[in-house]
């Protein structure tokens, strides 16, 4: 599994959904906290974020990584703040640390699950620290 995704025309965005209150929701719902539809969508892909809370895990489901470290972090869109939870690049992250979207095809092994590879998708997002 690789860090670093293909070329932008490959990497589907990471699509967050913003509402007529002005809040932002990621994954994106189709009813926001004030009850309404979304107004907008909002790729979260080319935005930077920082590092709210973090932890790794040794014991992880087949196909992912061991260890896998995790981190809840926050991005700020024009004073929205929207949280996402993903795995990092690296183990080495702290509390405070900012952080970018990296695309990856494969979050985990596709073949070493119970379910049909055709079945779901595989790829995401991991979080890499903004040098």
């Amino acid at each position: 599994m690789s860090d670093d995704g293909p070329g932008d025309r490959d990497r589907p965005p990471m699509t967050a959904a913003r509402y007529a209150d002005g809040s932002v929701t990621y994954p994106p719902h189709p009813v926001g906290p004030d009850g309404s539809e979304p107004v907008a969508e909002v790729d979260l892909s080319a935005q930077e974020a920082e590092v709210v809370t973090w932890t790794t895990s040794h014991a992880t489901p087949p196909g992912v990584r061991e260890p896998n470290t995790l981190a809840i972090v926050e991005f700020d869109l024009d004073g929205s703040p929207v949280r996402a939870l993903g795995q990092c690049t690296t183990d080495d992250v702290a509390v405070g640390d900012t952080v970018e979207p990296v695309y990856v095809p494969e979050l985990r092994d596709p073949d070493a699950g119970i379910r049909e590879r055709e079945s779901q998708r595989w790829d995401g997002y991991r979080f890499r620290p903004v040098e």
